[in-house]
């Protein structure tokens, strides 16, 4: 191998690694205290959690690429987030709401971690903006319909057995999950 080629090699490297940038907060475990928002009348849902994902980014043109400086935060909305708090007859039961609202709060988590992977490791040229929202347009529907899914498998935490699957796969995912 030429000492030129390795040496592009190991510059493409370090420019992939330094090229863009992310910044994210760290896992949160939920309480009572999170949800703060009016509950709803609604006789089928106990709870309610809201999550979103900002997703901005500062672009600097290099030769003939961009560099671009992600901030992608994950918030979990409390007023708009709900829990019927007069439902919530024993700890037992509140423990098993809190675990399944803690289901979404995952899922948006990992929505926003996948997003710190993939924008960290694509390049980006002039049509920057385009790919940057693809990417995340891409990622929120996956995780849009893992979402749906959660809550269909879960018959929204009534199906008991489900609810416990569902539990150890958020459980193996936050394991197992990449280093951000």
């Amino acid at each position: 191998m030429k000492p030129g080629f390795v040496r592009l090699i190991c510059l493409a490297a370090l420019w992939l690694i330094a090229a863009n940038s992310a910044s994210a907060q760290g896992f949160h475990q939920l309480t009572i205290d999170d949800f703060k928002g009016e509950p709803r009348n609604d006789q089928y849902t106990v709870a309610y959690t809201n999550c979103s994902i900002g997703f901005h980014y500062q672009a600097h043109r290099e030769k003939n690429y961009y560099m671009l400086d992600f901030t992608i935060e994950l918030t979990m909305n409390n007023y708009k987030s709900w829990m019927d708090k007069k439902r919530i007859t024993t700890n037992e039961l509140l423990e098993e709401v809190l675990r399944h609202e803690q289901g979404h709060y995952t899922i948006a988590y990992m929505e926003q971690q996948e997003l710190l992977r993939a924008v960290g490791k694509t390049v980006f040229y002039a049509d920057y903006q385009r790919v940057a929202q693809a990417i995340f347009d891409r990622i929120d529907a996956k995780y849009k319909q893992l979402n749906l899914d959660y809550d269909a498998d879960t018959q929204h935490m009534q199906n008991k057995a489900q609810q416990i699957s569902w539990d150890a796969y958020f459980k193996k995912r936050l394991t197992y999950m990449p280093p951000d």
